[in-house]
């Protein structure tokens, strides 16, 4: 890949990120979502065969590391990730495909601050967790149910990276985490007026199973149903779980990305250990690699299209609504769209509205090993 397989602080970050938009121009842009606390840069490296521009049609997909400062495994194999693609890219045509056909945002750490304070051999602690004015920031996203003293105020990384969210047409997304091994889907707590066990699920909850199966059926370990880690009383079934099953978590980010966006996120718990000795990354980039390869491949799935008017003119913010479901996606400013969806036998009934036109109801069958195209005129 390119990458040592060393811890890499703020500056070593920023200095290979710099290396790769220096060697690779063509197919990368580094750029910054903006500034922590402590005034580092949320560094994000695009790749794409025409990075710094949405083409109309194709998916954006995002990956975010580092939430918890302490938790760096994360931060390592995005890293990793990056070099893979970018070495790979001319030799290996299914990589090249992947990288033509898809705008890749890769967010290494977007807590910066705390690493700095974290503490190599740290594996369970919380030194250097939160952000750099003691917030966890995967407790500081708007919350569907409740406001608790966690979600507000809005710390400068959540504002970021909520505007970054809303800024980008993300179809699919993963943030990943240490401390145990297994993929978490939403929602990540319970509506107080309901129940307070079991799963907590969504309108799109056989998807997201779905989606958290393909991360963890590619790992290397994630899917083989023993105790995640040594001592551990969790055991996850084929490792993936419900958010509030396992624990609830009130203003996390991956229900924020589906309630507020396109974008279905996952959260991925990728090490038992939070900071470990630099000679085991290696190994967790072997385990997780055809992961992080198959997940983003999932964003080629489903249905994909364009929303117009008769004369042909796109027409953005176009609700995509699927019958049965109340989660509506939205036509991005090209009048593109996606809609992740699972293949059936059964059609399904989409219907399309937007303001000022008359709503258009089809039938559409989606097939299992590519998107499904469909046009919509208004």
């Amino acid at each position: 890949t390119g990458v040592p397989f060393v811890h890499h602080n703020y500056e070593a970050m920023k200095g290979l990120l710099e290396k790769f938009n220096k060697e690779y121009p063509d197919i990368t842009r580094l750029y910054s979502v903006g500034k922590t606390v402590e005034n580092r840069d949320l560094l994000v490296l695009e790749i794409s065969d025409k990075p710094g521009k949405h083409e109309k049609g194709e998916p954006e997909f995002k990956y975010i590391g580092n939430m918890h400062g302490n938790e760096v495994v994360s931060r390592e194999i995005l890293l990793q990730l990056i070099g893979y693609l970018l070495k790979n890219y001319q030799e290996n045509s299914e990589l090249k495909k992947l990288v033509d056909s898809t705008r890749i945002h890769i967010m290494p750490s977007m807590n910066p601050d705390g690493y700095e304070k974290a503490v190599m051999g740290d594996c369970q602690g919380v030194t250097g967790r939160a952000n750099a004015n003691g917030i966890d920031l995967n407790r500081n996203f708007p919350d569907q149910f409740a406001e608790r003293k966690e979600n507000n105020p809005l710390q400068p990384e959540t504002k970021l990276v909520m505007s970054w969210i809303k800024s980008n047409p993300f179809v699919l997304s993963a943030n990943l985490h240490g401390g145990s091994l297994v993929a978490n889907y939403p929602f990540d707590d319970y509506d107080p007026n309901g129940k307070r066990s079991g799963d907590s699920p969504s309108p799109d909850d056989p998807l997201f199973k779905s989606l958290a199966r393909t991360y963890a059926d590619a790992h290397k370990t994630m899917h083989l149903n023993k105790p995640p880690c040594p001592g551990d009383p969790d055991q996850f079934d084929g490792g993936i779980t419900n958010g509030a099953h396992w624990y609830s978590v009130s203003g996390g980010m991956q229900d924020y990305n589906y309630l507020h966006s396109n974008a279905f996120e996952i959260t991925l718990e990728v090490s038992c250990c939070k900071f470990p000795a630099a000679s085991t990354l290696s190994d967790f980039w072997d385990k997780n690699k055809p992961a992080l390869l198959s997940y983003i491949n999932r964003v080629h799935t489903g249905m994909k299209g364009v929303v117009q008017d008769n004369m042909g003119k796109p027409i953005k913010d176009a609700r995509i609504i699927l019958e049965g479901n109340s989660h509506a996606v939205k036509s991005a400013a090209d009048g593109d769209f996606w809609r992740l969806v699972l293949p059936r036998n059964k059609p399904y009934s989409v219907r399309v509205e937007a303001p000022g036109y008359n709503y258009l109801t089809k039938e559409v069958r989606v097939a299992e090993d590519r998107p499904t195209e469909v046009t919509f005129t208004l």
